[in-house]
């Protein structure tokens, strides 16, 4: 199953240019309404100075990757922290947490994924982390950065789910194997690659179901996000 980026929800708001590669808010498609535990994508653009007011969840794990730019982020835990490409961020609603997200920069939009996966259990404790995970981390390889465990530095996810990062040029290649009944969501977020021997572009994901080995291969170069699943 490929979802193209062009058939992706889309609202651009004036200070928000938002694709929604899953069912989200008051955009609805009954065929793409989560993959397994993975239930949003969004690929947010926000203006400089512009962002999202205080808002609450209950019971989601929510991860941002940040593409270009910087996302201030403040939530009820009491964390103020700074999203910058290259770092993860994980918050985990849990029983419920209330935050705010801004670009704070007055001239530069930030460029972010902003990643939903339900948690294990309802009714958590709500918690944050975010960790850094450098270019030459991700080049030419899938690095680990969510995980059940927190391994290898990756941030701790409460759900038996994992998010791997790649960077890779035309050519290169790299593999990551599905233990029996697992599977996988393929995400490009800059570039081409071919993954399952299906090219995929800019904002193109793919589902991938009953196959051994996940391979993706560059067809220029390309940045892309894994997710391996129950």
């Amino acid at each position: 199953m490929v979802r193209r980026a062009a058939e992706r929800g889309h609202g651009n708001h004036g200070w928000l240019d938002t694709w929604h590669t899953f069912s989200f808010a008051d955009y609805h498609d009954a065929r793409f309404t989560g993959f397994r535990v993975l239930r949003v994508i969004n690929e947010d653009t926000v203006a400089p100075g512009r962002g999202f007011p205080t808002h609450g969840h209950r019971d989601m794990e929510i991860i941002s990757y940040v593409l270009d730019g910087s996302l201030e982020h403040r939530d009820s835990l009491g964390t103020g922290s700074v999203i910058r490409p290259g770092d993860v961020q994980r918050m985990s609603a849990g029983t419920g947490v209330r935050h705010s997200e801004f670009n704070a920069s007055p001239t530069e939009p930030v460029h972010f994924l902003q990643i939903w996966i339900e948690p294990a259990a309802t009714g958590i404790a709500p918690g944050y982390e975010q960790n850094a995970f450098t270019e030459a981390d991700k080049r030419g390889r899938l690095r680990l950065v969510a995980s059940p465990d927190g391994a290898e530095g990756s941030v701790t996810i409460h759900q038996d789910a994992r998010v791997y990062a790649t960077r890779l040029e035309a050519g290169e290649e790299v593999e990551h194997k599905l233990a029996p009944g697992r599977h996988a969501w393929v995400q490009v977020v800059r570039g081409a690659l071919a993954a399952a021997g299906r090219k995929l572009e800019h904002g193109d994901g793919a589902a991938i179901s009953g196959e051994p080995v996940v391979k993706l291969v560059g067809e220029q170069a390309a940045e892309a996000l894994v997710f391996d699943l129950p």
